[in-house]
């Protein structure tokens, strides 16, 4: 299937599989040239037929074979060669970062040494450890330093502040910890789709110039959850000053970026051989839209047997169109798409009172208040 990121493409075959047209195909040659017809119960055409099944197989297997060469096809190891044509590697998963704070009941006349790979828990079960070692000056009572969960994934995002509180490794002084930061930043392996794109923005990363698809490129590849970044230029917006580059990434799901994401981000771009001198660079989270949704949908009565499923498919394009909303910057808030998905669910028709339509600017992003879903009945026609 071809990907998303290309949709001004056609898609293209390589060889022939439909079954019938291959039949059609060999039968027709082989009545050709030995001047007879083939009866459905011919021995020869049965035999014909049997070699027909591996030919359709083969011809599966060079059309596959011929896209995993294309950018829009390729996927798993076959894109993972066409990265390394550019010097792109899939990102690996990583781990959620946090900020802890390490507080002493008093003060000590001493430094108080925290080591490296202290460990804190939410549970039990998830555990972060400091990144480095770090002091609490004597006469001081607390420390921030970051702390890394110690296993890679999803799993040790969106612990909340506050959550992770319980000690793990013993001091002997009584020592309190707490996460001052939402933890995130964790990733499973980076996807096809996200990869893709990074491959067909690698060209922008040699130049050196500053360009606004090299600043993207890197961007992204600072964690494997950044599905989009914003560039903006002195062009873009009005408080943009000349020399500045604001970048603004959104993260899997619509989430906005911690600052732990923010900081990757800034390190990455920031970079001497990567940001040109004349560029200052800032790196900020992206601004919010807001908006709710309230939609009345209605059902053609000649379809009533088929209720159940069409409400649980419309209930399912909401929820997708609400993905599909923020799973870019910049993309506005477009109640036309949402009743061509409910429409396509299988309703008769759908009136969306809320959202209304609203122009989103290049470095936000909309977001979801409260939902209402309304079954308004059966009509006719």
């Amino acid at each position: 299937m071809k990907s998303e990121l290309f949709p001004a493409l056609n898609d293209i075959t390589f060889a022939n599989k439909t079954p019938e047209e291959i039949e059609s195909e060999i039968i027709k040659i082989y009545e050709n040239l030995s001047g007879r017809s083939l009866a459905r119960g011919d021995p020869v055409r049965l035999f014909l037929e049997t070699i027909i099944l591996v030919i359709i197989h083969q011809r599966a297997l060079i059309d596959h074979s011929a896209k995993m060469n294309l950018l829009a096809y390729a996927t798993g190891d076959y894109l993972d060669h066409l990265g390394a044509l550019l010097g792109v590697m899939r990102l690996e998963a990583s781990s959620a970062l946090t900020t802890l704070k390490f507080t002493l009941s008093e003060a000590q006349e001493a430094n108080i040494l925290i080591p490296v790979g202290t460990r804190a828990t939410p549970d039990g079960t998830i555990y972060f450890a400091t990144t480095e070692a770090i002091e609490i000056p004597a006469g001081e009572t607390e420390i921030k330093i970051t702390a890394q969960c110690t296993v890679t994934g999803m799993q040790g995002n969106g612990y909340i502040k506050g959550q992770i509180k319980k000690l793990v490794d013993p001091f002997i002084y009584e020592m309190d910890v707490e996460n001052i930061t939402e933890s995130s930043g964790g990733s499973d392996i980076e996807s096809d789709e996200n990869y893709r794109e990074r491959i067909q923005l690698a060209p922008e990363s040699f130049s050196v110039a500053g360009s606004k698809g090299a600043y993207k490129f890197y961007a992204l590849s600072a964690n494997a959850n950044i599905i989009d970044v914003a560039v903006i230029a002195p062009e873009d917006a009005d408080f943009c000053l000349p020399g500045n580059v604001y970048l603004f990434p959104l993260m899997s799901g619509g989430e906005i970026p911690s600052q732990e994401i923010l900081d990757a981000v800034y390190a990455i771009c920031n970079a001497e051989t990567i940001r040109p001198d004349t560029d200052y660079l800032h790196v900020l989270e992206p601004g919010t839209v807001n908006y709710d949704v309230e939609v009345i949908y209605y059902i053609d009565r000649q379809r009533a047997t088929q209720a159940a499923q069409i409400q649980n498919a419309v209930n399912i394009a909401v929820t997708n169109w609400i993905s599909w909303q923020k799973s870019k910057l910049g993309r506005d808030i477009n109640p036309s798409e949402l009743i061509h998905m409910i429409i396509d669910a299988g309703a008769k028709r759908a009136v969306v009172n809320l959202p209304l339509f609203t122009v989103i600017t290049q470095w936000s992003v909309a977001q979801e208040n409260s939902i209402s879903v309304t079954f308004g009945g059966f009509e006719n026609g």
